[in-house]
């Protein structure tokens, strides 16, 4: 098989964090405005997730749809596992925290052990593909519970949580290019920044302005980035320019 995932480039970090925006504001929308409860949008999303895994599994290259729908439904899905652990089963942000670190560590040393890489740059064979999407996963439900730890233990507002979570991101990104640190150590921290930046970014313009929001709701929200997603994915469809060569040249980009 050729390379499954996209080059880590500015696109793939922009939809992302769209991917991880509508992750947040599709759960709440799901629960709460079609009232489907936590349990039964978890079972709905995780249905099409698994769908939609056939599909990228079944698949020889990348392709941007396949691959772009996966993300988006694989963050509502973890983003629902950690909101079910916490809200249905009481556990505490601290524990999860806890637990879907050790869960993300353990699956990084399995896939290491088994594969002696992490580099998203070489997902070629079925093996590596579940390696990468099951710690796509665990970074999605370890963001979801970290973000919410920090943003209820600091009580910093979603737009200041947003700012601090970007200023993190930055920082490993001088990191990696500055002062030229592992690319695939950092790759993956930003990776999980990211989803607590994502999420801060849809609370602040979907919750209410007593919340501290701007009020646009979960509907308009999730509507206005899912078509944002839509327009980058037809782009990248069309110019291809996001697709890895089918030999891996070392440099400085991430996740190599």
């Amino acid at each position: 098989m050729l390379n499954k995932v996209p080059e880590v480039t500015i696109y793939f970090w922009i939809i992302k964090i769209l991917c991880t925006t509508v992750g947040e504001t599709a759960a709440d929308f799901l629960d709460t405005n079609l009232n489907l409860g936590l349990t039964n949008t978890t079972y709905v999303m995780g249905g099409l997730l698994v769908i939609t895994l056939l599909f990228q599994f079944g698949s020889k290259r990348y392709v941007p749809g396949i691959y772009w729908l996966a993300v988006v439904l694989i963050s509502v899905v973890g983003t629902l596992i950690t909101d079910n652990l916490t809200d249905n089963f009481e556990v505490s942000l601290e524990t999860t925290t806890i637990v879907f670190g050790v869960a993300l560590a353990v699956t990084f040393a399995a896939w290491y052990a088994s594969e002696r890489t992490l580099s998203i740059h070489t997902i070629t064979t079925i093996r590596r593909e579940a390696f990468y999407w099951l710690a796509i996963l665990f970074t999605f439900a370890l963001g979801t519970a970290a973000g919410d730890l920090v943003a209820e233990g600091l009580d910093l507002g979603y737009w200041v949580s947003a700012l601090m979570f970007g200023a993190l991101i930055g920082i490993i990104a001088g990191a990696r290019f500055g002062l030229k640190m592992n690319a695939v150590l950092t790759f993956w921290v930003a990776y999980i920044l990211t989803r607590p930046l994502g999420a801060s970014i849809g609370d602040y313009l979907s919750q209410s302005r007593d919340d501290g929001g701007l009020g646009l709701g979960t509907i308009a929200t999730s509507a206005l980035f899912l078509i944002t997603i839509l327009s980058f994915v037809v782009y990248l469809s069309v110019t291809r320019r996001d697709e890895v060569a089918p030999v891996a040249v070392a440099g400085g980009r991430w996740g190599r």
